[in-house]
């Protein structure tokens, strides 16, 4: 049997314990585990920022008494919106997708103009499919 003892994959100190043991405590264990997923971490706390940020430049941009409005996509730029992040993409049952993010939508009228929506509780036709957008998307062009 070798005489040595492992050393914590963190700090580099021995390990006393069982064989297997790999970190000499509960602090060294969490340190390295962080360290890991540091990076990660970083990159989907970045990205949900974004997220968050482009949702509330939307939701401010619409008034509550309106489903929709059109803006330019420069404003939304100006105001710090992100147009490389959305949560998913919705399509009207004439074909036009929605860039979402999360409740609040938008889409490309032309190449500077956007209409921005909030989306409506999923409701079902009777052809089962959901429905996610207010009445009035259906019948602009």
């Amino acid at each position: 049997m070798p005489d040595h003892q492992p050393l914590c994959r963190h700090c580099q100190h021995p390990v006393k314990g069982r064989a297997d043991k790999k970190f000499c405590n509960d602090y060294c264990r969490n340190a390295h585990h962080n360290l890991l997923n540091s990076a990660t971490t970083n990159a989907v706390r970045n990205i949900n920022h974004c997220l968050q940020k482009n949702r509330r430049i939307l939701e401010n941009l619409l008034p509550p008494s309106r489903q929709l409005i059109r803006t330019s996509a420069e404003f939304l730029q100006y105001r710090g919106f992100n147009f490389h992040y959305h949560t998913h993409i919705l399509t009207s049952s004439r074909g036009n997708q929605f860039f979402c993010c999360y409740d609040y939508g938008y889409r490309w009228m032309d190449a500077v103009t956007v209409m921005v929506m909030k989306q409506e509780s999923a409701s079902v036709n009777q052809s089962g499919q959901k429905h996610f957008f207010p009445r009035s998307v259906n019948t602009l062009h």
